[in-house]
């Protein structure tokens, strides 16, 4: 029923989800959505991932989860993550996708949604470590859409991967477009 809702509301608000690329077929991915600018990225993208109607799981700061917020982020499909321990929670994610058939996360990589120059590598490392495709979702407040690229998988050369991927969301702007990449 959430599905018909979100379908309705992106309507009303003209936005759209272009899920005509998005790979329903990769069990295991971890998408990216970028460029993460502001808090309103968040409602769209739970109905984005409501149109799609695929468990697609989040990553949050760890404060978000507790009382009374944390009853509605879990139901959500958030999972929390303490910021200060970068390696345990790269490694905790890797063996979360090793122990499953299926699981889908998406991650902002800017990690913030202040302007930063580079995204954080976790997602990067992750996706290589689980051996699973990166898919890049456009979080296009310009246009008013929401829409997934090609998957990227990784290679022996993380540097030109990154660069590549990064490139994949120059110039799209963000709700406050000064803080998109």
């Amino acid at each position: 029923m959430f599905r018909y809702l979100a379908i309705l509301i992106y309507k009303i608000i003209g936005w759209k989800c272009k899920n005509e690329n998005y790979p329903y077929h990769i069990k295991k991915k971890i998408l990216i959505a970028a460029p993460h600018t502001s808090n309103w990225d968040f409602p769209i993208g739970v109905m984005a991932r409501s149109i799609l109607n695929d468990k697609i799981k989040y990553i949050g700061k760890e404060s978000l989860f507790k009382p009374p917020l944390g009853w509605i982020m879990y139901p959500l499909g958030g999972i929390p993550v303490k910021r200060s321990k970068a390696t345990s929670f790269v490694r905790a994610i890797v063996n979360e996708y090793l122990e499953r058939e299926e699981l889908a996360i998406v991650i902002a990589p800017e990690g913030q949604r202040k302007k930063v120059d580079h995204f954080k590598t976790g997602f990067y490392y992750i996706a290589k470590a689980a051996n699973i495709p990166i898919i890049p979702t456009v979080f296009d407040w310009e246009k008013k859409e929401v829409r997934f690229l090609d998957p990227v998988y990784t290679t022996d050369d993380s540097k030109a991967d990154i660069k590549k991927i990064e490139d994949m969301f120059r110039g799209i702007k963000g709700k406050v477009p000064k803080d998109s990449l």
